[in-house]
């Protein structure tokens, strides 16, 4: 009487339980709202056809409507530019710098001020 054993090698992704994550495309993502929404086809065939859930195709209509109204939303006219942040850095040291200069300039007017008629600038 022998007993044999019978084992079997599990791939990691069902051993765990968890479906493996797949990303997609934004082209893929737009393309499954389009098809979504023209009707043709059921959402629940395209949901299993892509291996989404009804959550993921609400995320996506959603991201849809967001960038629609955000590109929609634009004023004509110039952009604002933008400027690196090194650059900024460098801007906002020499205005601060420029600050403290202008203010050292006010102190000493006043001074001079003082010694001088007491400050009139009519003579």
């Amino acid at each position: 009487m022998s007993v044999t054993k019978e084992t079997k090698v599990l791939s990691p992704s069902f051993s765990e339980g968890k479906k493996k994550r797949h990303f997609l495309s934004a082209e893929k993502k737009y393309q499954i709202f389009l098809e979504s929404q023209s009707g043709e086809t059921p959402t629940g065939e395209i949901l299993r056809r892509e291996g989404l859930y009804s959550t993921d195709l609400a995320r996506i209509r959603n991201h849809v409507k967001e960038g629609a109204l955000e590109r929609l939303s634009v004023r004509p006219g110039p952009r604002r530019k933008t400027v690196p942040m090194e650059n900024y850095e460098a801007l906002k040291g020499e205005l601060q710098d420029k600050e403290r200069a202008l203010a050292e300039q006010a102190v000493e007017l006043a001074i001079l001020r003082k010694k001088t008629n007491g400050g009139s600038w009519e003579r």
